[in-house]
């Protein structure tokens, strides 16, 4: 009789299909899906011409007015289908400006380049960690926070002598707030244990602050628009070293081109503001541990770099 398990090949094949199944739901949840579509049809045409319950008209007449104006108006009473007229298009109100919307808006809107500039004026009025955090709070111009659960901004003290910044926070790090707190974080922390080095001593960031939806990457420009704040730690904190866990985070603030397995191991010079008068700080990109995680056989670079940041930081405290 033949064996009728199923083979090791189906059995991967299934859990891939899985996990993508479960990756997709929880982009829909992430996105902010909260109904399944109905397997009858329904006539959209003929539920907006039926008479609303005073309840739903209340609530109408009650929303902002940007809102009122995006739902149709229902007729005083249901006309036949030959009789009716068409009905004049509610008026068009003025949208704000990306810049408006950076700091005063809630809904999503298109950003562009003034939402850039918006942010790094936003991030230049901050003179301490905790008023920069205050900053990203109020700051609406990236879209990212309309999904997000939290502001994810960092973990660590002010003076710490070494600085860690991935690329965005995943979906343990937006239920807690904290960068670097699921898998991925466990592993960084035994890394730094490893040369010496409790997660209390470091400071750990994001460039990006909000979680993409289903943990997508985040794209240029929701980089671009975050990107000034982290800068404006990086200025803030002033480590010894910095570290860029993995190879989006050191293109998107020293703009290097190269692949991360490229990259890893050399040290760069990133150039701070204007205020620092030329000043510049070390800094290193090292393989991310979610990387690590799927490719251990690669932790013997990641060992590497640690250790020669485990001596640049022995160089700078002169020991």
């Amino acid at each position: 009789m033949p064996d009728e398990r199923p083979s090791a090949t189906q059995l991967e094949g299934e859990r891939k299909v899985s996990s993508a199944i479960e990756a997709l739901l929880d982009f829909y949840i992430s996105a902010g899906a909260d109904g399944w579509l109905e397997l009858d049809p329904a006539d959209a045409f003929a539920l907006s011409e039926a008479p609303r319950p005073a309840a739903q008209a209340q609530a109408t007449r009650m929303a902002p007015a940007g809102l009122q104006s995006a739902a149709p108006a229902a007729p005083a009473r249901q006309m036949p289908p030959h009789s009716q007229q068409p009905r004049s298009a509610p008026p068009m109100q003025a949208s704000p400006s990306p810049a408006q919307a950076a700091m005063a808006g809630g809904a999503a809107v298109v950003p562009g380049d003034e939402v850039v500039v918006a942010a790094r004026e936003a991030a230049r009025t901050a003179a301490t960690l905790d008023e920069l955090r205050e900053v990203l709070t109020r700051f609406d111009g990236c879209n990212l926070k309309l999904t997000a659960k939290s502001l994810v901004f960092a973990d660590g003290p002010a003076d710490a002598k070494v600085m860690f910044v991935g690329e965005a926070p995943g979906r343990e790090e937006d239920a807690r707030g904290l960068p670097f707190v699921g898998r991925s974080g466990q592993l960084l922390d035994r890394m730094l244990e490893a040369i010496g080095l409790a997660r209390g001593e470091v400071y750990i960031t994001n460039v990006v602050p909000w979680r993409p939806p289903g943990n997508r990457t985040p794209s240029p420009q929701e980089t671009e628009i975050c990107k000034p704040f982290v800068l404006r730690q990086i200025e803030l904190v002033r480590p010894k070293v910095l570290v860029f866990l993995g190879g989006a985070s050191a293109k998107a603030l020293t703009g290097v081109q190269d692949g991360i397995l490229r990259l890893r191991g050399r040290w760069l010079e990133l150039p701070l503001g204007p205020a620092a008068q030329g000043a510049t700080i070390r800094a290193m990109a090292t393989l991310h541990p979610a990387y690590l995680l799927r490719s251990p056989v690669q932790k013997r670079y990641a060992w590497r770099d640690f250790l020669a940041i485990k001596a640049a930081l022995d160089e700078a405290s002169g020991g």
